[in-house]
């Protein structure tokens, strides 16, 4: 979060970035982190029309490799791409896409999950003047540091200043 100054002793909070904000290889922790609820689970689960008994079922999940309820992997990604907001993309024009997601860990109701991002590339957009492409890879961690998922996110964001910024140099 960054502070704008908009009058004497008067500020903005602003979240998110422009394009000149960004540069490969910066890494940011977000936080807060968020515990999972048994409640989490269940609503988004069924919300997202997922009916395998693993994710709700106590019974059935304790028969199963992991012996107990296993979250949504959809609720992971959302989570864990929801925790980036706020530093990244709470300013962006567009999320245009994730790519390469992969699950490494299980997530069990009671575990608190981080997150935290690498900026591995940024572009001016071709098709939008004064506009740039961020793309991050965002990685979710449990409190032990064990990771769970790891994802590519790709955003459009404005430059900040059009007529002097890196937007005309290309």
């Amino acid at each position: 979060m960054t502070l704008i100054r908009t009058g004497e002793n008067e500020y903005t909070e602003r979240h998110g970035g422009d394009y000149e904000d960004f540069e490969p290889g910066m890494v940011i922790n977000h936080w807060p982190g968020r515990t999972l609820t048994e409640s989490d689970n269940t609503w988004l689960t069924l919300l997202l029309m997922n009916q395998h008994p693993l994710h709700f079922d106590q019974t059935y999940a304790a028969q199963t490799t992991y012996g107990r309820v296993l979250v949504n992997s959809s609720i992971t990604l959302a989570l864990v791409g929801g925790m980036t907001v706020q530093a990244l993309s709470a300013r962006a024009i567009a999320n245009l896409g994730w790519d390469k997601v992969r699950l490494s860990a299980p997530v069990f109701v009671g575990d608190t999950l981080y997150a935290r991002s690498r900026i591995l590339s940024k572009r001016l957009s071709r098709s939008r003047p004064g506009q740039g492409i961020i793309t991050v890879e965002t990685t979710g961690l449990k409190a032990d540091g064990d990771v769970v998922i790891v994802f590519e996110r790709a955003f459009l964001v404005h430059c900040r200043d059009k007529s002097v910024s890196e937007c005309n140099k290309e």
